[in-house]
């Protein structure tokens, strides 16, 4: 199963927060992590994984703090998940030191790594834009209660 460690879902969120709010510059890590109640240490931590693989910038001073590197249509999600949690794998022998005893006899070895492909194609065509035009989650709806009179 593929799932994102949390710290690839807070910056996914942090980059959905800052394409949302590029017209007023940057953001602070205070201010995205109070927003999504996410640990300050983490989301800092998080941004500044993201600025050393430049797809954020940072700004010092009182105006200061965090802005995308690039237009959110050029920042894939694959971008934002690699920056984070390194290369997407879905088996040990797609990692570089993936040694597996059945390597040399392994008969869906092939057809995972293009499963893998297949992901990646998919994660690097969703844009930071994609997820940013996307309509906020309703909250859910509790269900109506019916009475009726005998």
């Amino acid at each position: 199963m593929l799932r994102l460690s949390k710290k690839a879902d807070y910056a996914l969120m942090a980059m959905k927060h800052l394409a949302l709010q590029s017209d007023r510059g940057s953001s602070s890590a205070r201010e995205i992590a109070e927003q999504y109640d996410i640990p300050i240490e983490l989301m800092a931590k998080v941004l500044q994984r993201l600025v050393r693989r430049g797809l954020l910038a940072s700004h010092q001073g009182t105006h200061g703090g965090y802005q995308l590197a690039r237009l959110p249509a050029q920042i894939s999600v694959a971008d934002v998940i690699q920056a984070i949690d390194g290369p997407v794998t879905v088996t040990a022998c797609t990692t570089d030191d993936g040694r597996c005893d059945q390597y040399a006899k392994c008969n869906v070895r092939d057809p995972l790594w293009r499963v893998r492909e297949r992901i990646l194609t998919a994660l690097g065509e969703c844009t930071i834009a994609e997820l940013a035009s996307e309509p906020p989650t309703p909250a859910p709806m509790r269900a109506a209660v019916l009475h009726t009179h005998l």
